[in-house]
């Protein structure tokens, strides 16, 4: 575990960036390839340690996987190819691999066990084995399996009819994925919509699936057919550029292929709303997963209030729109949400701790954050907490600050965005 100086006092943001791919999709998309039928292509894959965890797990249940140049070649055997790992299925710092990959290993008839870092030993996976053991799914872990490692026996699956207790793409989706392989119909209810890739990919790769308001319903037994897979830029990594832009005198960024897929965007709508100059120009020949150019320019802003249903769509985003609304005229207020508190740290009390060493203004509420603005901030000693977002803001945290500022843990950082230090120094 090291540490990192950081460039700071910048001015002047200028040139081109061609964002890494989405994670979600980048993860979903290996596992699709996996239990499908026949070859899957995955252009513009994300190589970040987090999706590398997912290749890692299939391939110890005997899926063959090439990688080569940003693409990645999936060759399924379908759902019923899986074999039985004959060692652990570690996830590393993944909740996206953990919880989607139980919802695939609840139907099929052998036993895993997976496990991962200190920071997925303290995430809830009771939201997701609760379902699943309604199911019929046979799981255990530490404290009655809230907690990894995780063991899960499959076998023969009933549909479920389930209400999600809280807005979350990564449960919804496990369910799904189990749903695929039980007898009749599983439907998901949500409470609020949340990122949709995994319907999308559903139907990409020959399946189908209804949506009904917010009931999503999904039939088993279906045969997927492995497809090409093109990977636009991930908009929560696009998101720590476009808010340096925005706040760093002087700048103008373009960011190429970012993904604007209507459950993700909620970062653009902050942005528009505290008034960012902000330009989108869509690209016309994106079907599966919407995507465009981003265009942000130094921006005069102003503070909000964020809430409700946009919360699911920007979760990810909140601690680098923290640090923009340090830079924004008057009160900024995040609130509803408490899914902050179970990411790779709590978020909102990290994001709090670690602006505050930097001088911001900025105080922890039980469901969010309320930041005042507009704050000049200073410089220190802040650390990532080994999570790869806060790191990530921390740096550009850094390039507003007039004295030093020293980044510990920032290896953290691959996870989602392993040439994010190459990028922004290209900017500069």
């Amino acid at each position: 575990m090291g540490s990192l100086k950081l460039k700071s006092n910048a001015s002047n943001l200028t040139g081109e960036i061609k964002i890494p791919g989405d994670k979600s999709i980048s993860h979903r998309s290996v596992m699709f390839g996996s239990i499908a039928h026949g070859e899957t292509v995955v252009t513009n894959f994300l190589p970040g340690d987090d999706c590398l965890s997912t290749i890692s797990c299939f391939r110890k249940m005997g899926v063959r996987i090439e990688e080569e140049d940003g693409i990645v070649r999936v060759f399924g055997n379908g759902i019923e190819g899986l074999s039985e790992p004959t060692e652990l299925l570690d996830v590393g710092n993944s909740g996206t691999t953990i919880r989607l990959l139980m919802g695939i290993l609840a139907g099929r008839p052998f036993f895993s066990t997976l496990a991962g870092d200190e920071s997925i030993a303290k995430r809830p996976m009771t939201r997701v084995t609760e379902p699943l053991s309604k199911m019929g799914a046979k799981i255990d872990g530490r404290k009655n399996g809230a907690f990894t490692p995780i063991s899960i026996r499959g076998g023969k699956l009933n549909s479920i009819r389930y209400q999600l207790p809280v807005a979350s793409a990564q449960v919804k989706s496990a369910i799904l994925l189990a749903g695929l392989q039980a007898e009749g119909e599983t439907t998901v209810i949500e409470p609020a919509s949340t990122r949709d890739h995994t319907e999308r990919m559903i139907r990409q790769f020959g399946g189908e699936i209804h949506r009904n308001g917010q009931e999503i319903t999904v039939v088993g037994g279906q045969k997927l057919t492995g497809v090409h897979v093109h990977v636009p830029g991930d908009i929560s990594s696009a998101a720590f550029f476009l808010v340096a832009g925005a706040i760093v005198p002087e700048s103008e960024i373009v960011l190429k292929d970012v993904g604007l897929n209507p459950t993700r965007t909620g970062i653009i709508e902050v942005l528009k709303n505290m008034g960012a100059n902000l330009e989108i120009i869509q690209n016309e020949n994106s079907s599966v997963e919407p995507s465009g150019d981003l265009i942000i320019k130094t921006s005069s802003l102003k503070g909000t209030v964020i809430e409700g249903d946009l919360i699911p769509k920007l979760i990810d985003e909140i601690p680098i729109i923290a640090l923009m609304a340090t830079q924004a005229e008057g009160v900024t207020i995040i609130k509803d949400a408490e899914e902050l508190k179970v990411k790779e740290t709590n978020r909102i009390d990290t994001v709090v701790n670690e602006l505050k060493k930097l001088g911001a203004v900025i105080e922890a509420t039980e469901d969010g954050m309320i930041i005042h603005g507009k704050t000049r901030l200073k410089g220190g000693i802040v650390s990532s907490h080994g999570d790869h977002r806060i790191g990530m803001m921390l740096a550009i945290a850094a390039l507003l600050c007039y004295e030093d500022v020293i980044l510990e843990k920032p290896e953290s950082i691959s996870v989602s965005y392993p040439n994010f230090f190459t990028h922004l120094n290209s900017l500069l």
